[in-house]
């Protein structure tokens, strides 16, 4: 038995030498290039908006809106992007940026990720 712990500790010793921590920091945006509310459309033609408030640094206050769906969201930019409910708003460039989102179909289960680009009003 204490072999087997023997090879467990120097399997993590070994392991844990090659995972990457250094995943980015977290550094300020500019407020005007986030703020205010950005809308397009999915292939299926329907209307969604992102309303993005109170940019501070790199928090932010979201809101994203598809139909009856409404999501609310504190979030956090990073790499000019951020994650509001199954979304995932990426600025591209001024102006625009890219929104994902994961669709589930209520009468199948199945998921599809939507692709849409949004522009700033």
């Amino acid at each position: 038995m204490a072999d087997v712990f023997s090879i467990l500790a120097s399997n993590y010793t070994t392991v844990g030498q090659n995972v990457n921590l250094n995943t980015g920091k977290y550094v300020d945006v500019d407020p005007k290039a986030f703020e205010g509310t950005w809308s397009g459309k999915y292939a299926n033609q329907k209307p969604f908006s992102v309303t993005i408030s109170n940019v501070n640094g790199f928090r932010a206050k979201a809101k994203y809106q598809y139909g009856s769906t409404i999501k609310y969201q504190d979030v956090l930019i990073k790499n000019n992007a951020f994650r509001v409910g199954d979304s995932k708003f990426t600025l591209t460039k001024a102006g625009t940026a890219q929104v994902n989102t994961v669709m589930t179909n209520p009468a199948t289960g199945a998921s599809t990720l939507e692709t849409a680009y949004v522009h700033q009003n």
